[in-house]
Parts: C-alpha cells; sequence; structure tokens
C-alpha cells in the first residue's frame, strides 16, 4: 500500500512475523494479511476503556516480514505528549491488542486486531517505531527530524561512538570534561554507585558469565572484549514476564468457569511465566478469630450439668427402706387377735469422691509468638469443656477406660454410672438380640416405662443410629408414622430425646451369662447429683516453669455423682448377637 510521505506521524512494525513474543506466542507469517489497509485506534498502554487515552489512528499494511503500520496522532493533550515522546525517542515500541485468535501450540494463525498501541516494552522485539515526522504547529515538517531506530535485537558496539560524545582518559586542553572530572562532580553516593557497578561487571567477566556467543573476533580490538551486556540492567529485570489485556480477559474468563480468580491466575501462570504468583493474593486470616475444635457432638453436655443436681458435700449417703414387699404392707386388725410387728430392710449406699483434671502447657515464647488470638484464653475454654464432657460421660456410661489397668480411668465408685449401676437405682429393659425391628423396641420401652420410678418426666438419651430408625418406621401405606422427634418423644412419654455420640458401641458384660449393647438411657437429670466440698468444686490452676520457659495449666475438681433414688432410671439395652 502505498502511502504519500509526510502524512503520517511515524511508522513501525506492529508486529514481526516468526519472532518469539514474551509471552510464548509466536506470529505464523501472514496471520493478519487480511488486516492489509485496516484502520484501527491508536491508544496508550492498551488502556482502551478510557477515551482521554485514544492518541489517533494507525493504518495497517500487510509486509511479508510482518503487519506495518502508519500512526496518525491528533492534537488532544495525551496525542501532543506523545509526539513529544516519539520526537524524543521517549517510545519506541508499539504493540497489537486482537482476539479472536486461531492459534495451536502458541503459534498465532490468525486473529482480529482491535487497537494498536504505543507501549513502553512491547512484547514482539520487531514491533518498534522505525520513522518518526513530526508535524509542527505551522504545518510544516522538519526533515532533518526523520530518523531510524535500531531494534532492540540488534547489538550496539560500544567501540562506535562518535569522537564528539566520547570523553578523554586524560586531561582535555581544550576545556572539555575527563573522566576525573566527571568522576569528581558525582556525590559521594553516586560513586559507591559506580565503583559497585564496574566491580561487578569485572567479576562477571572473569567468572566466566560472558560466554562464547557474548563476545567474536570482530569484537576483539588489541586485545580489548566489547562487553554488550548492560551492567546496570539486573539479570531479573532482562526478561520481566507481562500480561497483555487479551492475557488477562481470558484469565478473568476462565475464573468464571473455575470459581476462582487465583485458581485461575494459578493455572495460566505457567503458560504466561509468571513466577510468585501467590503474591498477587493477601495472606488467609481466621474466620472466626481463633482456631475451631474438632470434637464429638456436645451439645448435650452443657444441658446436662446445669440439670443435675449439685451437692455442696462430697460424700453421698443414702438411706432408703424398701417397702414394696407384702410385709410393709398395713394390716386390718381382728378384735382378740395379736397384733404382728412389720419388718421391712433399712438400705444404705455411701459414694466418696474422686479427682478428675486435665493438665496443659504452653512454651512463653509460642505465648508471645501467637498474637492473632489469645491463645491462653482459648486454651482454658477447651480444658473446660472437655472436663465437663467428661464428667457427663462417667455419670452416663462410665469413663469406658477399664479402672485399675488405665491409670486416667475415673474411680466408678466415685462417679456412679447409671448404665452398669444396681438394680435397685436402674431397671434395666434388656431385649433380645433377635429384636430388631424399632416398632417392636418402641412398644418395649412403653410397656417398660412403668417400672420408672424417677421424678418428673425423664429424657431419653439415645444414639443416633437409634433415633434415625425409629423415625424411619413406616405404617403399612408406606408412610412415615413420625413426622418429627417431638412426636415420637410423645409416644415415648418422655420430655425430649437427646443424641449422645459417648453413648456408640457402649456395651456391658457384668451381665453374665451374657453381653449388651447399649440403646438408650430413660432419666431426669435432677435425679442425679454431684457432690464437691467448699475448696473442690472445679478450679483452675497456673504456674511458670523457669527451668523450661513454660507456663503450666491445670483445672481439676474433686467431686462424687450418684443416683440416690430407687428406680429412678430405666436403661434399654440389647443382647449382643
Amino acid at each position: 500500500m502505498a502511502r504519500e510521505k509526510g502524512t503520517f506521524d511515524f511508522s513501525g512494525f506492529a508486529t514481526k512475523y516468526n519472532t518469539l513474543c514474551s509471552d510464548g506466542r509466536t506470529i505464523a507469517p501472514g496471520a493478519f494479511k487480511h488486516h492489509d489497509g485496516l484502520k484501527v485506534p491508536l491508544v496508550w498502554q492498551h488502556l482502551h476503556t478510557d477515551p482521554n487515552n485514544v492518541l489517533g489512528y494507525a493504518v495497517l499494511e500487510h509486509r511479508d516480514e510482518g503487519l506495518y503500520a502508519y500512526g496518525y496522532l491528533n492534537n488532544t493533550a495525551a496525542g501532543i505528549q506523545a509526539k513529544a515522546l516519539l520526537e524524543h525517542k521517549d517510545i519506541t515500541a508499539m504493540s497489537i491488542f486482537a482476539n479472536q485468535l486461531v492459534q495451536k501450540n502458541k503459534l498465532v494463525h490468525s486473529g482480529s486486531i482491535k487497537e494498536l498501541s504505543l507501549v513502553l516494552a512491547g512484547a514482539n522485539p520487531g514491533a518498534l517505531i522505525e520513522n518518526v515526522t513530526i508535524r509542527h504547529g505551522d504545518g510544516t515538517e522538519n526533515e532533518s527530524e526523520d530518523e531510524v531506530i535500531i531494534f532492540t535485537d540488534a547489538t550496539l558496539d560500544d567501540t562506535e561512538k562518535d569522537s564528539t560524545e566520547s570523553v578523554s582518559h586524560a586531561d582535555s586542553a581544550d576545556g572539555e570534561e575527563t573522566v576525573d572530572d566527571v568522576i569528581k562532580s558525582m556525590t559521594d553516593r553516586q560513586q559507591k554507585v559506580l565503583y559497585a557497578i564496574v566491580a561487578q561487571a569485572i567479576a562477571e567477566s572473569k567468572s566466566g558469565d560472558l560466554s562464547q556467543s557474548d563476545t567474536d573476533e570482530d569484537d576483539e580490538t588489541e586485545g580489548e572484549t566489547v562487553m554488550k551486556s548492560n551492567v546496570f540492567e539486573s539479570k531479573d529485570e532482562k526478561v520481566r514476564p507481562t500480561l497483555t489485556h487479551d492475557q488477562m480477559a481470558e484469565i478473568f474468563a476462565d475464573a468464571q468457569k473455575l470459581g476462582s480468580l487465583k485458581e485461575s491466575f494459578l493455572a495460566h501462570a505457567g503458560t504466561y511465566g509468571i513466577d510468585d504468583i501467590d503474591y498477587l493474593f493477601p495472606d488467609a486470616h481466621l474466620v472466626d478469630g481463633e482456631p475451631s475444635f474438632e470434637t464429638r457432638r456436645m451439645g448435650w453436655v452443657s444441658g446436662w450439668m446445669s440439670a443435675t443436681k449439685h451437692s455442696p458435700f462430697s460424700r453421698l449417703k443414702k438411706v432408703w427402706a424398701d417397702l414394696t414387699p407384702d410385709a410393709a404392707r398395713a394390716k386390718g386388725y381382728i378384735t382378740g387377735e395379736e397384733k404382728v410387728e412389720q419388718v421391712f430392710a433399712v438400705l444404705k449406699r455411701v459414694t466418696t469422691p474422686t479427682t478428675v483434671y486435665k493438665k496443659q502447657k504452653l512454651d512463653r515464647d509460642d505465648i508471645v509468638d501467637i498474637t492473632d488470638f489469645n491463645v491462653v484464653t482459648w486454651m482454658k475454654r477447651e480444658m473446660r469443656f472437655m472436663l465437663d464432657e467428661e464428667l457427663a460421660r462417667a455419670a452416663l456410661v462410665g469413663d469406658q477406660r477399664t479402672f485399675g489397668v488405665d491409670d486416667d480411668a475415673i474411680d466408678p465408685s466415685a462417679i456412679r454410672p447409671i448404665y452398669g449401676d444396681v438394680s435397685q437405682f436402674v431397671h434395666y429393659l434388656t431385649l433380645e438380640a433377635a429384636v430388631t425391628d424399632y416398632l417392636d423396641i418402641i412398644e418395649a420401652i412403653q410397656l417398660a416405662r412403668v417400672n420408672y420410678k424417677g421424678t418428673g418426666t425423664p429424657n431419653l438419651y439415645t444414639t443416633n443410629a437409634v433415633l434415625t430408625g425409629m423415625l424411619l418406621l413406616k405404617d403399612t401405606t408406606n408412610r412415615r408414622i413420625y413426622k418429627s422427634v417431638d412426636e415420637l418423644a410423645n409416644d415415648l412419654r418422655v420430655a425430649s430425646i437427646i443424641e449422645v455420640e459417648v453413648l456408640e458401641g457402649v456395651q456391658r458384660d457384668d451381665a453374665a451369662p451374657f453381653t449388651a449393647d447399649l440403646l438408650g438411657i430413660m432419666v431426669n437429670p435432677h435425679d442425679y447429683t454431684y457432690g464437691a466440698d467448699r475448696g473442690g468444686e472445679v478450679n483452675m490452676f497456673d504456674d511458670f516453669d523457669i527451668d523450661y520457659n513454660q507456663q503450666k495449666y491445670l483445672i481439676e475438681t474433686r467431686v462424687s455423682g450418684s443416683l440416690l433414688n430407687p428406680k429412678s432410671a430405666l436403661v434399654i439395652e440389647r443382647k449382643t448377637a
């Protein structure tokens, strides 16, 4: 395409074919041949979302070696500024923005160019401005301002400098500055930087950083080697990966598919040569302000502990008379007959306390270093609710660690578990192993309910498996019998049904000659009493070990626990198959 000389402000290759770009793509020959003569907007740094960044327009021309561009700058403030930058050779690179790319293995075969940009550093090393013809305000052209800019992939030879630009090492007689004059004119800081750069260049030269490809016979003059690398440019800055607008658009599009912008960036990091991609994203923060605990379902513990009785005495004694035999009944009198004394048994049970504790320690260095949350308060809270769970577990089913064998087990004679207590205090409904239908189990519980002698309406403490089995019961029309837990509780005549995870897998093997699996415990927590003398309640202690620089914490209680009313609990169990 012919162009009248002087009608454009600058010209150069918008992109070169068969040239590897910094983003890893290569433009195939003739990829943009269909854009010959196309007029596209000329913008600054691909910021085409703001009209203030439009500098003018460019007309594209297809050539064998690439796509050539003729730029025409407008008279806006941005266009005038761009003219000055071009005239002063501050800008020498162009870059294209294209979409609808047809590519395979990073080789672009076609695409649609939407705009051409003046850029500080282009992705294609051949996309540089060659000719600059700045038109002045009077409409005339200064031919002397037409000049050729050497491509960045050409090598400048430091020995080929114009004599007027050189600085002599010897004293100059005609008043020109010498090297010594220039160095003396620098500040101390500038001189230190200069000396450091020179020392670095010498060290790299001696260490062999300049490979054979950096020098050849034409560069060696009288034993001197011409160094082509720029010592003012660090190795990390020579090849700095950048993301073009087109690449960013691709990343954002994939983010919508992946559901995460970070995942999309990580997926494209290798493609676009981006290192340390995590620097783009902020550090993670604790959602709740402190670590959460992975525990069993413990919602039942607080309800149990608050509903049970708490005696100010740790030694619990229960005395009762068994008035159930016929011998204890009142008798009718016949005149003249002898009156017979009534005889009934008086029973007594004494429960003494035991110590239950939990001990922890923290290195003081960790306490000081952990600033995201108060680790001491967090740990004390963990110690308390774990102690409460142990006391509640010991009351319902016992420690489950073998007392006398495991030193950490809680004495079952001090905190007496309901499951395993003597028959005077607990009524056992023991089902045969063949009873697996939950409808039969419910009927058995309803019939055994008459043996419960506890206070008021009890709760049913059971496992998730048992509760689920009851709720899944269906009638002959395949409809659920119980629509809610409340309906089931009303049918069983209990105040509530409470899931207790520590009941899962609990067995009783002291009921010879069989072993039984626990299904549930029906009891009113008010009938269970914890006793602790003054000073033996739950207390927290802490101490500092100066030898090991550790802060130690102890929570403990000296307590007893027992059912105090006969037949105040109903235990449902099934013989092990």
